[in-house]
């Protein structure tokens, strides 16, 4: 496989396609080498249109999905992000080069392991992993320009809400499968919030998320 051709092509026909136009988004897929945050039995399909499954039964997200959330947060070089679930870093590492710090916080010791070994590899220091479940927020470091969830939920916990700084932007894919949207959630005053879905999807649940109950009186 010619690697860069495969990336040109992944760029070029999933991703500018799929409303990601940010020249500087683009470029980024360049510098951030996909390849070397999927895991060898998959590194076939590094650029396919695809998710790749992890250990665990966690899953890479399609590189068109984590380009179109790169473009939507509109992440500016001083902000500190949180995002919910490491995976095997590649997002984290996309959102390193555009903000100030990441603060990658992974429920599965396994996936943590493999994430900070790839980020490292990749030359990408300002990337923090930590161990736990954030799925309703991670207070350690707050308050956070900007949080991204890298798995669905049924509803977006108010805990991501409070740690928002104002002006601050949420990415979280919110629904029930077969149908999902990307909503960008922007904390525009204290006590006020606008969100606009931004994409249709559908993506596996979140691991660790609170699951709303369908019980019915």
């Amino acid at each position: 496989m010619n690697i860069e051709q495969a990336r040109f092509n992944m760029i070029e026909q999933q991703i500018r396609p799929w409303n990601v136009l940010d020249q500087d988004v683009l470029d980024l897929l360049h510098v951030v080498k996909r390849e070397q945050f999927v895991p060898q039995a998959y590194a076939n399909l590094a650029f396919a249109d695809v998710e790749i499954p992890l250990p665990g039964g966690e899953a890479m997200l399609a590189p068109k999905i984590e380009a179109r959330i790169l473009q939507e947060v509109m992440l500016k070089k001083h902000e500190d992000v949180l995002l919910v679930g490491a995976g095997s870093g590649y997002l984290a590492a996309l959102l390193a080069y555009k903000g100030r710090h990441v603060t990658a916080v992974e429920i599965s010791p396994e996936l943590k392991a493999l994430a900070e070994a790839n980020l490292s590899r990749a030359g990408v220091t300002n990337v923090t992993v930590e161990l736990g479940n954030a799925a309703e927020g991670w207070p350690a470091h707050a308050p956070y320009d900007v949080i991204v969830v890298s798995g669905s939920l049924e509803s977006l916990p108010e805990g991501f809400l409070k740690q928002l700084k104002v002006g601050g932007r949420i990415a979280a894919i919110i629904g029930e499968p077969p149908v999902m949207s990307c909503n960008i959630v922007t904390r525009v005053a204290d006590t006020a919030y606008s969100t606009v879905k931004v994409f249709e999807t559908n993506v596996k649940p979140l691991t660790g998320a609170p699951v709303a109950s369908h019980f019915e009186f």
